[in-house]
């Protein structure tokens, strides 16, 4: 499969006003599944992931609120823009990249309804959400030349 498998994040739980004695009336969790877009099986479809919370949820008789959001899952197929970013990679690293979907989730899905190809390809994250994220300034300059030979390619003006 070109994912891992699927997995679910809580990343935020809110509840209470902060006192150490006082039972909160309620709680809010905020939630996301990462799943495979080959779903890993019927177990890892949008509709069988809603049903299996909805299912704990009603089996501890909790009243509750959800409100779902998706953001489609993409496959891009190889074509004229990953050949051209892997041909400027390897002119510019020596390097021949390895097409992966590692990385966190991709800003790629908002774009991938107007776009034949979407490649994401950027500097290391190596401070990524943590304090004080940042890109060494030393990343900037071959990431410029990587896009300009792309586009030099693209465009017919290079090898």
């Amino acid at each position: 499969p070109y994912f891992p498998p699927t997995s679910w994040q809580i990343s935020n739980i809110n509840g209470g006003t902060g006192a150490t004695n006082v039972v909160p009336g309620e709680v809010e969790i905020i939630f996301n599944f990462r799943y495979c877009p080959e779903y890993n099986g019927e177990g890892s479809t949008e509709a069988n992931l809603k049903s299996r919370v909805l299912s704990i949820l009603d089996e501890h008789e909790l009243e509750y609120d959800i409100k779902w959001e998706h953001n489609q899952s993409y496959i891009t197929p190889e074509g004229a823009l990953s050949s051209a970013i892997t041909a400027a990679i390897k002119h510019c690293y020596n390097v021949t990249p390895e097409l992966s979907t590692t990385g966190g989730t991709s800003d790629g899905r908002f774009i991938t309804d107007i776009s034949k190809e979407v490649v994401e390809f950027g500097p290391l994250n190596k401070t990524i959400h943590k304090l004080n994220e940042c890109v060494g300034i030393d990343c900037i300059e071959p990431l410029k030349e990587t896009y300009k030979k792309t586009m030099e390619i693209l465009l017919g003006k290079g090898a």
